[in-house]
C-alpha cells in the first residue's frame, strides 16, 4: 500500500526522530518498516508513544494492516 502511494515506511529510527518533533500516536499505533529477516519469520513491528516515551512492539504479519495505519516518508 505504501509503495502504491509512493512513500516508504519509516524505520524504527526514523519513527523515533519523528517523535522528537511532536507527540504522535498517543492513542493509536503505527506500523513501521520491519527488517527482512524478521518479516521472513512472520513478524512485523509497530510503534506508539505512551507515558512520555516511544515503544516498539511486534505482531504477526497476518495482522500487518489490521487496525493500524503506518508512518511513511516522501522525498521530494
Amino acid at each position: 500500500m505504501a509503495a502504491a502511494m509512493g512513500v516508504e515506511l519509516l524505520t524504527e529510527e526514523q519513527y523515533r526522530e519523528l517523535q522528537k518533533l511532536g507527540n504522535f500516536d498517543t492513542k493509536s499505533s503505527s506500523w513501521v518498516k520491519t527488517p527482512a529477516d524478521f518479516r521472513k519469520l512472520g513478524g512485523a513491528l509497530f510503534c506508539d508513544r505512551r507515558f512520555g516515551r516511544v515503544f516498539v512492539y511486534h505482531n504477526g504479519a497476518q495482522s500487518y494492516y489490521s487496525g493500524r495505519a503506518f508512518r511513511g516518508s516522501l522525498r521530494v
